[in-house]
């Protein structure tokens, strides 16, 4: 029975990004998913004798931005390599990638727990195709396989960290947290299940209390935040045994099955040098000048991790309501709008997270785009709850639902739905004292020190009112009867 407490992991990472361009990173063919097989191909991105390849600048521009957002070293200077190796998706027998003079390198990424992992280099590359294997998800036991070239001369970015993660939690949030950076810059649309955001492993063992590190295992196929968990601390078991039985590992690259939640071996490990890359003939070196540098730079929008330090110090929302803006770009970005309109921000976000529960209830495919709120509607409905013209409980619970699927000016939607709230306070007044007089006893309990009876009455006037009655006049004219 082997054991980890002797080991330490040592764990590096290779994240593959698909840039989110118009178009494939040499050709004119569109960037796009779910297409009918071999529908959206040319002769450049098959690899058809003749073809020539043009670069795309808007993935250069993405790149770019990517590299920025991880504070990499950006080479003015780079240029494209001819990665050699045969497979059947792969049409011109060679990859065009970036192996000697990447766009960018360096960097760092720090993690919400507040670790840092840093950053070897960032290349920019094409995608190749997909097999699809007949009666089986690998190609061993499948019946026959067929060849899907629609993804190949996908623009990616590939992020490759250094050997800084020491744990399958930790491995998961860098993943996390590099997709969300992604995301909020454009770079990415960080779909893991249509492979658009996909993650190597390479993952070691060393004894505890040495630097010396271990063979690696790269682990591929790996798609899901959970199975980076799962595959990790696999592999670290699998590692172990050979290990405990004075065993040695083998570098190989190791494919992750998850039905069996088991990685097997693929392959042995390949080094640069059995790729044979040398420069591409048919692409000039990119050369990337200082103003252009600075204009992508300026274009950045505010990371998640600038956000955080925003909603918490700025705002003061509670570590829930952040997780929920960062991690749910949409509703953050409707929080951002509306907050730009009304100064209320923990009303916002607390009538805002009604609203997602109101629409979920209603319907759950409907999104904050297609529904009638808008930010500037919320916007008005905190002002109007904050001036007193309806309660925060009206408006939650149904003025909101009504909004949601309903245009029409505000002040319209309170009388017809008879929520305005009422402010008159010989009414209230009225109403006071008629509910103190119905309960003598609890009257009593409250005179004499007991404060848990001030909800009960607060609670009784307000059912008296239908909810309509001012929070904040209720108190105060109450205030004044038990003073008098």
């Amino acid at each position: 029975m082997n054991t980890l407490t002797q080991y330490e992991p040592v764990i590096g990472l290779e994240v593959h990004a698909q840039l989110k361009t118009a178009t494939k990173l040499f050709c004119n063919c569109p960037n796009q998913f779910g297409r009918e097989p071999n529908s959206n191909i040319c002769p450049v991105c098959t690899g058809l004798p003749g073809s020539l390849p043009v670069i795309n600048q808007e993935a250069v521009e993405l790149a770019t931005r990517a590299a920025f957002a991880l504070d990499c070293q950006i080479q003015a200077h780079s240029k494209f390599d001819r990665k050699q190796y045969f497979y059947p998706d792969l049409p011109k027998g060679y990859q065009i990638s970036q192996f000697q003079e990447p766009i960018a390198l360096g960097g760092k990424l720090t993690l919400p727990d507040g670790s840092t992992v840093r950053l070897t280099r960032i290349h920019m590359e094409e995608d190749a195709g997909k097999l699809i294997h007949a009666g089986s998800e690998r190609l061993h036991g499948s019946t026959y396989s067929l060849v899907d070239l629609n993804r190949a001369g996908t623009p990616l970015v590939e992020i490759v960290s250094e050997p800084d993660i020491f744990s399958a939690e930790q491995a998961r949030l860098y993943v996390q947290e590099l997709r969300l950076i992604l995301m909020y810059c454009g770079i990415c649309d960080g779909n893991l299940e249509e492979g658009s955001f996909r993650c190597d492993i390479n993952v070691s063992l060393r004894a505890k209390g040495t630097s010396k590190l271990g063979t690696r295992a790269e682990i591929k196929n790996v798609n899901s935040f959970r199975s980076i968990l799962r595959a990790i601390e696999h592999e670290m078991e699998r590692q172990a045994e050979i290990l405990d039985a004075g065993g040695k590992i083998i570098q190989e690259t190791r494919l992750w099955e998850e039905n069996s939640g088991k990685t097997v071996s693929m392959r042995s490990k390949e080094e640069a040098n059995d790729y044979r890359y040398f420069p591409d003939p048919d692409l000039h070196p990119l050369m990337l000048e200082e103003s252009y540098l600075e204009r992508v730079k300026a274009s950045l929008p505010l990371l998640p991790s600038e956000k955080r330090v925003l909603y918490k110090q700025q705002y003061a929302l509670n570590e829930e309501e952040i997780f929920i803006f960062i991690e749910d770009q949409e509703r953050g970005v409707f929080f951002d709008e509306t907050v730009k309109l009304s100064a209320n921000a923990k009303k916002i976000s607390s009538l805002l997270n009604s609203a997602i529960s109101a629409m979920a209830k209603a319907n759950g495919n409907e999104t904050l785009q297609e529904s009638k709120l808008t930010a500037e509607r919320l916007a008005e409905l905190v002002n109007a709850i904050d001036a007193g013209k309806i309660s925060d409980s009206a408006a939650r619970s149904e003025l909101i639902p009504v909004m949601i699927g309903k245009e029409g000016k505000l002040e319209d939607l309170i009388q017809e739905l008879g929520l305005a709230q009422l402010n008159d306070e010989g009414e209230i007044v009225a109403g006071v004292q008629s509910i103190l007089s119905e309960f003598p006893d609890q009257l009593a309990e409250l005179r004499s020190g007991k404060d848990k009876m001030r909800a009960f009455f607060v609670g009784q006037i307000m059912k008296r009112f239908k909810g309509k009655a001012s929070p904040a006049l209720v108190n105060k004219l109450l205030d004044a009867e038990l003073v008098s």
